[in-house]
């Protein structure tokens, strides 16, 4: 959990002001949901692994009598967690605000979530999560609303040339069915693909026999893996059909090229479809129940977001199944890739006035600076002009006006700290 100096807390925001504006400009709708969720909610079995990592709170009114004979038992000890995520809250306030919703209702939430992580370099115990959602659409109109939507945030914070990843659980589920793998053992089978990235095909091959698997399947699951990729990534049916077994069903795949031509309908200066069909995409969230996808940037190894279509989860509160599918921006590795960048940033003017300037003349200046659409710093004189102007361009600050009793107010002319 971190604390933010000034410049850093600034170029935070500016870079969440350009996604608000361009995730509001496709049609979502912000909403805030609190900090803490029910236990049993955050605890439900849809969370995956967050939930081992979820900060409970203490129930309250507990005597030291209650604590030790519930010590073996957090879901005695605590009624309340910070949530983990988003995704379960928005869940809940769907179900529980229904009826003041649109039928098809296009969520943003930004905010921060908590996680018992063990911290290294970028992975913290409290980070950002920037998320858009759509419920009540089962069409591929809906993830290519997200998908466009996300590659234009990305455009927008100077970072084009973006792509998205694309898979569906359904297919991961067909494949594995294929080869022979037992239903009961497909979790930890997909646990291991999941690791593809990190550990390569040997890697995977090896882990799949270490957990017991059958050696056929193995063994044809392992030649798929080793299929060339494609030398153009063209994201159409018989370029999906290729890179998978026989036994997928059509449905699926007609799903994932309606996503491609809305997505391609929508954003015909990138020329090809910024699509790219990964048939070994698997994201280890269990909830997800249809498409999956990642955002990847050709300056970075790592996925700058993700998510995929979760139908199952709001029935889990609502007692009826609703679709839903969602999109998260990776905004704490945004801000790191973005650096220092001040595109577009107001102008900032640090005020350096003389000790003896009368208040009403120090206030009515700083007023006629503001007015000019500039923020405005007050800073008497030191003896070191030249140290605090440097350290006011550390914390943003652009230019300057230098200030001395009786000067005509309206004469001031701002100065470039770079100058």
């Amino acid at each position: 959990m971190r604390d933010f100096l000034p410049a850093d807390k600034s170029r935070r925001e500016r870079v969440l002001a350009v996604i608000r504006d361009r995730y509001r400009g496709h049609g979502f709708d912000e909403i805030e949901t609190p900090v803490m969720e029910e236990y049993g909610r955050l605890h439900a079995g849809i969370g995956g692994d967050n939930e081992k990592l979820a900060y409970n709170v203490l129930a309250r009114g507990l005597d030291a009598e209650a604590i030790r004979a519930a010590a073996d038992d957090p879901a005695a000890l605590t009624d309340l967690g910070l949530r983990y995520d988003l995704t379960v809250p928005l869940a809940r306030f769907y179900a529980s605000h229904r009826a003041a919703l649109p039928s098809v209702f296009r969520a943003i939430q930004i905010a921060p979530v908590w996680r018992a992580e063990r911290p290294q370099k970028g992975r913290y115990r409290q980070f950002v999560q920037c998320d858009i959602d759509i419920i009540g659409d089962a069409t591929a109109r809906a993830e290519a609303e997200l998908i466009v939507a996300s590659l234009d945030a990305l455009d927008a914070l100077g970072l084009e040339g973006g792509a998205v990843r694309v898979n569906d659980r359904r297919v991961l589920d067909a494949m594995l069915s294929a080869f022979g793998f037992g239903e009961a053992e497909r979790p930890g089978i997909l646990i291991t693909i999941d690791k593809l990235d990190k550990v390569g095909v040997d890697g995977v091959v090896a882990e799949l026999r270490d957990r017991g698997a059958a050696e056929s399947a193995v063994a044809g699951f392992e030649r798929l893996l080793r299929l060339p990729a494609p030398e153009e990534a063209v994201f159409g049916a018989d370029h999906i059909r290729a890179r998978l077994p026989e036994g997928v069903s059509t449905e699926i795949i007609d799903h994932l090229v309606g996503i491609g031509e809305a997505v391609r309908a929508a954003r015909p200066a990138a020329g090809e479809i910024p699509l790219v069909f990964d048939p070994f995409l698997v994201r280890g969230m269990g909830y997800y129940t249809g498409t999956i996808f990642e955002l990847a940037h050709p300056s970075v190894s790592y996925s700058l977001g993700g998510g995929g279509r979760y139908d199952g989860m709001i029935g889990r509160f609502l007692g009826t199944d609703v679709p839903a599918v969602g999109f998260s921006l990776g905004f704490e590795r945004l801000v790191d890739l973005l650096g220092v960048a001040d595109a577009g940033q107001q102008p900032a003017v640090v005020l350096v006035h003389d000790r003896d300037v009368p208040l009403d003349e120090l206030l009515a200046a700083k007023a006629h600076v503001v007015a000019t659409g500039a923020r405005v710093r007050l800073e008497q004189r030191p003896k070191n002009v030249k140290a605090m102007l440097e350290r006011a361009a550390a914390d943003g600050y652009t230019s300057f006006v230098s200030l001395r009793a009786g000067d005509d107010i309206a004469a001031l002319e701002p100065r470039s700290l770079d100058a």
